[in-house]
């Protein structure tokens, strides 16, 4: 297989900028869209919304038909990055407030450099990097103990929510690293689109499963959730998760992994402007261990070549 062009520096900030700002904000999107969608239902056909437009618009633009084996591949990413990584974040976000589900979720890099170690993807980490797990590790414990907060969708299941959480950012650094040699079709485009389409259909069917259609009906969703749905098709999932896709192919994983250094303090700053999210001390000190722990393992790990 033919190794793409080198990406300019500007593609390279736009894309950084799509996964950094606009995926922060999609915490407080998905917080709004569950409020009167079912969880899986809602990311479900999000995401296969957005792959049925990016496919089809790729198609027309002449990309040629995939094969099975690229869909067996792209079903594999999406099922790992949506089914289990925004699945389990939208299920997570009924529990546990938006600002400490991206907090969580920040726990990726550190997934990334211990996985790519034990998968020969990756050198061993180095003592630097094994400082910032440790104090990753650290920074979990003490999310883990804050309290939860009154205004998410079912409270007093604090626990569960943190796990679906970090189970959610374990399987999206599986299928990362997976995708750093798995690639659908040469085009990131393409394969963003049918991940999309793979990963989304998934959680419908999951959602279905659960039984989240039953008593369900459109009439009962608020124009705030169908905004917040609009939003979370058109820039968290076309314009994000494929910015993400082509991160991945052109940078380290650890280093695609960054926008866990900005993703937490923008879902912090939306939750407290319009949820009323105000972090406690404990949870200002875990996410403060973590944004060490995510800088040490990712300069850490550029350090060595």
């Amino acid at each position: 297989m033919t190794q793409p062009p080198a990406p300019t520096r500007a593609a390279l900030l736009l894309a950084f900028a799509a996964v950094y700002i606009i995926w922060g904000s999609t915490y407080l999107g998905i917080r709004f869209a569950i409020d009167s969608i079912p969880p899986l239902l809602m990311a479900g056909s999000r995401y296969t919304l957005a792959g049925a437009l990016l496919y089809g618009f790729m198609r027309w633009r002449g990309e040629p038909t995939p094969t099975r084996k690229g869909w067996l591949t792209a079903a594999v990413i999406g099922v790992c990055l949506l089914g289990f990584g925004n699945g389990g974040v939208t299920l997570g976000e009924q529990y546990i407030p938006t600002g400490l589900t991206a907090l969580l979720v920040a726990t990726v890099p550190m997934f990334l450099a211990l996985l790519g170690w034990w998968s020969g993807v990756a050198a061993r980490p180095r003592p630097v990097v094994a400082a910032g797990l440790a104090a990753g590790l650290a920074g979990v414990y003490l999310l883990a103990r804050t309290p939860g907060a009154s205004h998410v969708a079912k409270p007093g299941h604090e626990e569960l929510g943190i796990g679906l959480v970090l189970v959610a950012a374990l399987v999206w650094a599986i299928g990362s690293l997976y995708s750093k040699n798995h690639q659908p079709t040469p085009s990131p485009f393409l394969s963003g689109g049918m991940q999309m389409l793979c990963g989304g259909v998934a959680m419908l069917l999951v959602g279905l499963l659960r039984g989240e259609a039953a008593g369900f009906s459109l009439a009962q969703v608020t124009a705030t959730s169908w905004l917040a749905y609009a939003y979370l098709v058109t820039f968290g999932s076309i314009v994000g998760f494929t910015a993400y896709i082509w991160l991945l192919r052109v940078v380290e994983p650890a280093l695609a992994g960054t926008y866990a250094f900005v993703n937490p303090v923008v879902a912090v700053l939306l939750g407290w402007l319009f949820l009323h999210e105000v972090p406690d001390p404990q949870m200002l000190g875990g996410a403060a261990l973590i944004v060490l722990a995510v800088a040490l393992v990712v300069l850490g790990g550029r350090g060595k070549k």
